[in-house]
């Protein structure tokens, strides 16, 4: 679920994505919300500043209990067990109306998107969301996932497959494995000729969850 504003920059500082976080976070934590992503996309002249959000720990907690409860009005996938609290965001279009309207005004009171007119918006992560963090990883141990690497790792840049729970986390060991048996694989990853790989944190340009419904 998205929403859109148009806002006002001011003056010709560069963009600090790191800073826009941190004052996402702050306004997505008094709404119960916690931050996934943050991008800017589009020309210096149509700007898109784009937000995912998540309901916070407690929120998925309470979903996770309703859904046990097999309360009304949640998604037949969540209650039948085809689909994760974890995996599904929990926000509503009146989060995101909300969560925009005030990071809207803190963003211009900090000028911290100064330049142009851009657009705000704010949405759930989807299925097929992003992961970056170690502690993202360590959460979504077991799901599918595809990666693509900054460096070949056997010859192949793109690997898919699940995200095996070792005894160790990637926040102590600094890579993920994968086992390739549980998705069909390119003719590189094939040719590997092996059932897990293991790819350095480091290492990994891009990785997204394989949504399995």
């Amino acid at each position: 679920m998205a929403k859109g504003f148009v806002c006002r920059g001011k003056g010709t500082m560069a963009v600090s994505l790191d800073e826009i976080r941190k004052a996402a976070e702050r306004v997505a934590a008094s709404h119960g919300l916690d931050v996934v992503d943050v991008e800017m996309t589009g020309s210096a002249k149509d700007r898109i500043l784009r937000v995912a959000l998540e309901k916070n720990a407690a929120g998925r907690a309470q979903l996770k209990a309703a859904a046990e409860a097999h309360a009304e009005g949640l998604p037949e996938k969540l209650l039948e067990g085809s689909l994760t609290v974890e995996q599904l965001s929990g926000v509503t279009h009146e989060d995101c109306a909300e969560f925009s309207r005030d990071f809207g005004v803190l963003l211009d009171v900090e000028d911290l998107v100064p330049g142009a007119a851009y657009t705000l918006e704010a949405s759930s992560p989807g299925l097929d969301r992003k992961l970056s963090r170690p502690e993202e990883f360590e959460r979504f141990a077991g799901c599918l996932v595809k990666v693509r690497t900054f460096e070949a790792v056997r010859n192949n840049r793109h690997w898919q497959g699940r995200l095996v729970a070792g005894s160790k986390t990637p926040s102590e060991t600094g890579t993920i494995t994968l086992d390739l048996a549980a998705m069909k694989q390119n003719s590189k990853s094939r040719k590997a000729g092996v059932n897990t790989v293991e790819i350095a944190l480091g290492n990994i340009e891009q990785a997204n969850l394989v949504p399995e419904i």
